[in-house]
C-alpha cells in the first residue's frame, strides 16, 4: 500500500500563553519590536514543543512549528505569514503611509501596477458586503504595514530571530519523533508589496527583497529543514489591479516574481522546498480570483520539489481537473489543499479521501501530499483547526487503503 502523506499549509493556532506573550511585547518608535526577552523565549520555546507533538499525535506526516515564531499577538490574524518579516529587515519604517491609506494605482495594457488594498476589485465589488459586520467576511485587522525608507536588507535581528526558529523547530521535531520538519518563509514578491520610498523603481525593489531573503532561505536548508517559500502574490496579485489586466500583461508580471523566487533559491537544494500558493486567505467571496489554469505551468517554473496550493475551498475545487491537461514532472509533488481555512465546516474523511483519490488517480499517489488550503492559524477556532486536521489524517488513511 502507498501511504499518502499529511501536512498543512504552515499557520497553526497559536496557544492563549503565546497570544498574551506576544501581545505583551513593546513595539519601538520604528513601529518594529525589538528582540525577545529570555522569558518570553521560553514561553515561545514551550510553545513550539507543544505544537509538534500534537502533530505527531494527530498524525501529520510533515509538520512545522505552526509559524510560532511569526509573532501573533491576537487570535484571529490574517497577516502574519507577511508582516513577521517587518522585525528581520533593516531600512523600514513607518512614515504614515500605507496599501490602506495611499490613494489607488491604475493600471494601463503592458503597465500592470498593483493598487491599495481597499482597491481590491472583489472589495469594490462587495463593497456593501464588506462592510457589513453581519455579512460574515472576515479580512481581519488592517494595521499600518512600515515603507522602505532607505536599502533594505536581512538583519542581524533577522538572523538572530531564524536562528532561534530553527532551533526551537528542531528540538521539538526530536522530542517528538519525527526526522524532518519545515518551516515558512516570505517570497521576495510579497515582500515587495510594501509601499517603496527609497528605490523608486519596482523591479529594483523586487530585486532587493530577492537580497532579503536569500539568507532565511539558506538558513533553514542548511539546518537540514524544508524551506516552503509562502507567496499568495502569484495568484492574489490579480485582484489587487485595477481595472482587471490581460491574461498575457498579467503573467509577464508574474513571471518577474517567479523568477525573483528562484533567484533566491539558487544556494537551497530542490528537495527541500516546497513553494506555497494561494489566492488570499480571507473569508470573502473571491469571484474575481485569477483561474488555476492560467497559473499551473509557471507554478511548475519554480526550483521547487513540492507545489502547494488552494483545492478545497468553493471557489477551486473544481481545478482539479487541470492536472489532467498539464503534465507534472516525475520528481515533482504536490501539495494540494484538501481542507480549507475558509469555512467552519469539518471536511468528512469520506470527502478528504474523494478529493485525494482524484489527484493520485491523475499524478500517482506516491506524488500526492495531503494538506490545508491556507494556514488555520488565526483564520479559525483552534479547536475546529485541529479537527479539520484530524479528518485529514483518517481520510488520508482511507484513501491510502483504496489505491
Amino acid at each position: 500500500m502507498t501511504e499518502i502523506l499529511t501536512t498543512h499549509a504552515g499557520s497553526l493556532p497559536r496557544s492563549p500563553e503565546l497570544i498574551a506573550a506576544n501581545a505583551a511585547r513593546p513595539v519601538g518608535e520604528d513601529g518594529l519590536t525589538p528582540a525577545p526577552t529570555d522569558e518570553f523565549r521560553e514561553v515561545l520555546r514551550q510553545a513550539v514543543v507543544d505544537v509538534v507533538a500534537k502533530q505527531r499525535e494527530i498524525g501529520i506526516s510533515l509538520p512545522n512549528d505552526g509559524e510560532y515564531g511569526h509573532l501573533m499577538g491576537s487570535a484571529v490574524n490574517y497577516g502574519a505569514w507577511w508582516s513577521y518579516i517587518f522585525d528581520r529587515v533593516s531600512g523600514l519604517e513607518l512614515t504614515g503611509s500605507d496599501h490602506f491609506s495611499s490613494e489607488p494605482v491604475r493600471s494601463a495594457p503592458g503597465d500592470v501596477r498593483l493598487t491599495t488594498f481597499p482597491d481590491r476589485r472583489d472589495w469594490t465589488l462587495f463593497a456593501e458586503a464588506y462592510q457589513d459586520p453581519t455579512s460574515g467576511i472576515t479580512v481581519g485587522s488592517q494595521p499600518t504595514f512600515p515603507a522602505a525608507t532607505g536599502p533594505i536588507a536581512f538583519s542581524e535581528t533577522g538572523r538572530e530571530l531564524i536562528g532561534q526558529d530553527i532551533t526551537n523547530v528542531q528540538a521539538a521535531l526530536d522530542a517528538a519523533g519525527y526526522a524532518h520538519g519545515f518551516l515558512n518563509s516570505l517570497s521576495p514578491g510579497s515582500g515587495s508589496r510594501i509601499n517603496d520610498d527609497h528605490y523608486g523603481d519596482v523591479d529594483s525593489f523586487l530585486d532587493a527583497w530577492v537580497e532579503v531573503m536569500r539568507p532565511e532561505y539558506e538558513a533553514i536548508a542548511a539546518a537540514g529543514l524544508t524551506v516552503q517559500v509562502d507567496d499568495p502574490s502569484i495568484a492574489e496579485n490579480w485582484d489587487q489591479i485595477n481595472p482587471e489586466p490581460s491574461v498575457e500583461d498579467y503573467l509577464a508580471f508574474t513571471r518577474k516574481r517567479v523568477d525573483a523566487v528562484n533567484r533566491a533559491l539558487v544556494n537551497v537544494p530542490t528537495e527541500l522546498t516546497r513553494f506555497h500558493l494561494c489566492w488570499g486567505s480571507w473569508h470573502g467571496p473571491h469571484t474575481t480570483d485569477i483561474e488555476f489554469r492560467h497559473l499551473a505551468p509557471l507554478l511548475l517554473e519554480i526550483d521547487a520539489k513540492y507545489y502547494s496550493f488552494e483545492a478545497a475551498n468553493v471557489r477551486h475545487e473544481h481545478e482539479w481537473t487541470v492536472w489532467q491537461d498539464v503534465e507534472l514532472p516525475e520528481d515533482k509533488i504536490i501539495v494540494p489543499g484538501i481542507v480549507s481555512h475558509a469555512t467552519n465546516v469539518v471536511e468528512h474523511p469520506e470527502l478528504v479521501a474523494q478529493r485525494l483519490e482524484r489527484f493520485a488517480r491523475l499524478v500517482g499517489p506516491e506524488r500526492v501530499i495531503g494538506s490545508t488550503d491556507c494556514g488555520l492559524g488565526g483564520r479559525i477556532h483552534s479547536q475546529i483547526a485541529w479537527a479539520k486536521l484530524e479528518s485529514l489524517v483518517e481520510g488520508a488513511k482511507i484513501a491510502s487503503q483504496r489505491l
